[in-house]
């Protein structure tokens, strides 16, 4: 029993060792075309809650760097960036409704992001400003809206 659970670890280690190797794409890629924001107290709480997954400007912390969790965390960051990039504002975004839902309904920031960021977790006030904050930001510089699909 002792020499089977010896091979297993082994194999594990092994495993995970070689998973390792697996690359992953954690590039910043240069910002295209900034959002102008309303003002700076919007564009603090929108860096502290949503930059890492939703810009070109992600901070890529430790963990990030260990797989399977790089895995996750370059998924995370590629999915956000797709749906939402403050630094891509000349290509289409999310429209501020569905950022709305998805900060009201406690969608975003994930809750795995959150583990690790505790600073990313706003406050009900912080929210608040953060939605009035883009409403205005949006009113003026609007994103490019997304075509729906057979639209």
């Amino acid at each position: 029993m002792k020499k089977r659970l010896k091979v297993i670890g082994g194999i594990l280690l092994l495993a995970l060792t070689g998973i390792q190797f697996v690359p992953v794409d954690r590039t910043n890629p240069e910002i295209e075309d900034e959002v102008d924001w309303n003002a700076s107290e919007t564009k603090e709480l929108v860096k502290r809650a949503c930059f890492d997954c939703h810009s070109n400007e992600t901070e890529w912390p430790w963990y990030s760097y260990i797989a399977p969790i790089s895995w996750r965390v370059t998924e995370h960051v590629s999915h956000g960036r797709e749906h939402l990039n403050f630094s891509e504002w000349n290509r289409p975004n999310e429209d501020l409704e569905e950022i709305k839902e998805k900060v009201e309904e406690g969608e975003m920031p994930l809750w795995d992001y959150l583990l690790m960021h505790s600073d990313a977790k706003l406050s009900d006030e912080e929210k608040a400003a953060l939605l009035r904050g883009l409403a205005k930001t949006f009113e003026s510089d609007p994103p490019i809206e997304r075509r729906v699909e057979g639209q």
